[in-house]
């Protein structure tokens, strides 16, 4: 239940929507780039009712959320008709499903073109995190689409409500080139560094976490089905900053 000290006030009326914040844009941010999968929410073009999907979810490097979908798929087709659609993240834990943090994104989608350097990078950067998708990445009814958030409900918890514009959930200078690439690389290397920064975090160690995806804002811990995305203070300036920043965590334990 709301309490009064949750409930901001305007005037003698409850102010529902808080102030968005610095801690709100994080956890949005954790939310919609460390889910696996998400609920897609479109609009049927033979009924114009509103049809929901679960689809499997990675990011571009500038945190934008895409999806590779199946040309039979009932929503690509609603897509390809209106790009509008809408991304549900946050999963449920123990005791009241509603007591957990989730986001609702409205947003545009637009298809990935392939033979382009972005196609490969997304394909990679997606097959990094769902390594199964390589049994049909490249069937020639098979796509990319890229799903450019516009605004976000982000719900963190019983009295706790903000909207969010878009441009909070997108890294407005994203990392690219071949230095952060090697990054990538060295990265996919460092085994025991991953599990230290893992159990630094709170989950089981294990030898088996790996480092998946990296943007300037974050990076992703995968261990078989779980995937922990750790969002940075402030973007990182360098590939050597996100390093240390790694290093300091391994070595804090």
């Amino acid at each position: 239940m709301t309490s009064e000290n949750d409930m901001k006030t305007e005037g003698d009326k409850p102010k529902v929507i808080r102030d968005t914040d610095d801690e709100a844009r994080r956890l949005a941010r954790t939310l919609l780039r460390g889910a696996r999968y998400m609920a897609l929410a479109v609009l049927d073009p033979e009924t114009g009712f509103p049809s929901v999907s679960r689809v499997l979810t990675g990011t571009d490097i500038d945190g934008v959320p895409v999806t590779l979908v199946s040309a039979l798929a009932s929503h690509t087709k609603a897509l390809r008709a209106d790009p509008r659609c809408a991304l549900l993240a946050g999963e449920p834990g123990k005791g009241d499903p509603l007591a957990h943090p989730r986001i609702t994104v409205q947003c545009i989608a637009e298809p990935v073109h392939r033979e382009t350097p972005q196609h490969e990078r997304i394909r990679s950067r997606f097959l990094n995190r769902h390594p199964k998708a390589a049994l049909y990445v490249d069937f020639g009814d098979f796509q990319f689409l890229r799903i450019t958030p516009q605004t976000a409900a982000l719900n963190a918890g019983f009295g706790r409500a903000y909207i969010l514009p878009g441009s909070d959930l997108v890294i407005a200078e994203p990392a690219d080139g071949e230095e952060w690439r090697q990054l990538e690389e060295k990265l996919s290397t460092m085994t025991a560094e991953a599990a230290s920064v893992a159990a630094h975090l709170g989950r089981h160690e294990s030898p088996n976490w790996r480092f998946g995806g990296l943007d300037r804002s974050g990076f992703e811990l995968i261990c078989g089905d779980i995937l922990l995305r750790h969002e940075f203070d402030e973007p990182a300036v360098s590939p050597e900053a996100v390093l240390n920043h790694i290093s300091a965590f391994a070595n804090a334990r």
